[in-house]
């Protein structure tokens, strides 16, 4: 960790130590708006070789997106994780316009090139709808983290069937564990606060955190689905994995990585190969 995120990590820490003693309701609003802003990728991105660049307006919003390889019968959706951007699937495309398929990757809302200041997971999946019912139809995705929540949320809600192909790279699998995790780095060690964080959630989409999970919506979905994982994950737990793998599901397949951990796993030449021959 750089320098300056520890010492932006430390003033955060002490401001929630302080700001918990004056209101339990407080530090969870402040927390909840933390947890929903990506801090690393709104930035000006150079367009990804051989794409055309595609926008279009979600929610008052304008969406960057690129597209390779169009007009194709079959098509591929690429979402990337929390403080990601599309540019960096890139290799992913290129890979698979080299069999046929025409490529979307789009920078979700406050991420890369789009506009927007914040993201959850329900303003995440209502996007992935969106780009679904504006471009498909889509029945191949690949998805990084956060990105694998999404889809994951949208799939299980709409009509689908068992030719539907999904890859999740590490997948944000709870996102209880993800609060979990964000409340740790922020020193947040008050079951109150939690609460408070649980109603907020609650208040603004009608589920409570534990709704928002892959282990939950993937008994409610048809697809196929190759789930790719490495066990020195810490970003995205390997035992939340574990949970799903438990489940023995038929028509999800696991491929366990050591040593990866939670970015270097996209990047792996024989993860590459493995997504783009299981599509």
């Amino acid at each position: 960790m750089k320098f300056k995120q520890r010492l932006a990590i430390g003033y955060i820490q002490t401001k929630f130590k302080l700001l918990k003693v004056i209101s339990k309701r407080k530090t969870a609003e402040q927390a909840f708006n933390l947890f929903c802003t990506p801090m690393l990728s709104k930035k000006t991105l150079v367009k990804p070789n051989n794409s055309e660049i595609t926008t279009f307006t979600f929610q008052n919003l304008k969406i960057n997106g690129y597209r390779w390889n169009y007009p194709k019968k079959e098509k591929v959706l690429i979402l990337h994780g929390f403080n990601s951007s599309a540019a960096k699937f890139e290799a992913y495309a290129l890979l698979l316009i080299q069999k046929g398929y025409e490529v979307l990757a789009f920078d979700a809302p406050a991420h890369g090139n789009s506009e927007g200041e914040k993201i959850n997971a329900l303003l995440y999946s209502d996007f992935v709808e969106a780009i679904i019912t504006k471009y498909g139809p889509i029945n191949k995705f690949i998805c990084h983290s956060f990105g694998g929540l999404a889809l994951s949320l949208v799939i299980e809600r709409i009509p689908h069937t068992s030719d539907t192909k999904m890859v999740l790279i590490a997948p944000a699998t709870e996102t209880s564990s993800a609060i979990d995790n964000a409340f740790a780095i922020l020193k947040i060690n008050d079951t109150e606060v939690r609460k408070e964080f649980e109603k907020i959630i609650f208040t603004a989409t009608g589920k409570m955190s534990e709704w928002y999970s892959i282990s939950r919506a993937i008994k409610n979905i048809k697809a196929q689905i190759l789930w790719l994982h490495d066990e020195t994950d810490l970003v995205t737990p390997f035992d939340d994995a574990l949970k799903v793998k438990e489940l023995l599901q038929s028509n999800v397949k696991f491929i366990i990585t050591n040593g990866l951990g939670h970015q270097k796993i996209y990047h792996d030449v024989n993860v590459k190969n493995a997504v783009v021959n299981f599509l």
